[in-house]
């Protein structure tokens, strides 16, 4: 299922975030797809609210992964911008952290795409200009209607 949605604000894309945040579960993972600047970012400090996790979420651009701690669940942020090889993504202990008590975000899936589990939640984010974002989601029945 396919749901689009449209926000005009930074702070209306951490809102639509954490909707998404509190729908989740241990073992999802989100694969962002998007141009630098679209939004990613600002969308996993959303979903880390959701989560019930604080609101520091920063780039992993230079650590690969930044792990989140506070809730019921963890959330673990990875960029694979300079993933190139699976012998790379291994380096990364990527599959390390899939487990039922945590959520993967992936900025620049694009780059990991063959290892994607099924399952995978998709979220695309395309700047409209200004602050204007444009969020498709490929999930599950979980993000209908939280745009609204």
């Amino acid at each position: 299922m396919i749901y689009s949605y449209t926000t005009s604000s930074a702070a209306e894309t951490i809102a639509l975030g954490k909707r998404i945040g509190e729908k989740l579960r241990g073992g999802d993972l989100i694969a962002f797809r998007g141009d630098l600047g679209a939004g990613k970012t600002t969308m996993t400090r959303g979903i880390a609210l959701g989560m019930g996790l604080p609101d520091d979420v920063t780039s992993p651009t230079f650590a690969l992964v930044n792990e989140y701690r506070g809730g019921e669940l963890r959330l673990c942020h990875f960029d694979m911008y300079r993933i190139t090889s699976s012998a790379d993504l291994e380096t990364t202990g990527f599959f390390d952290y899939m487990d039922e008590d945590t959520v993967i975000a992936v900025e620049w899936s694009e780059n990991i795409e063959d290892a994607l589990p099924p399952g995978t939640i998709y979220i695309t984010l395309r700047s409209d200009g200004g602050d204007k974002r444009t969020m498709t989601i490929d999930g599950d029945e979980r993000f209908e209607g939280i745009g609204d």
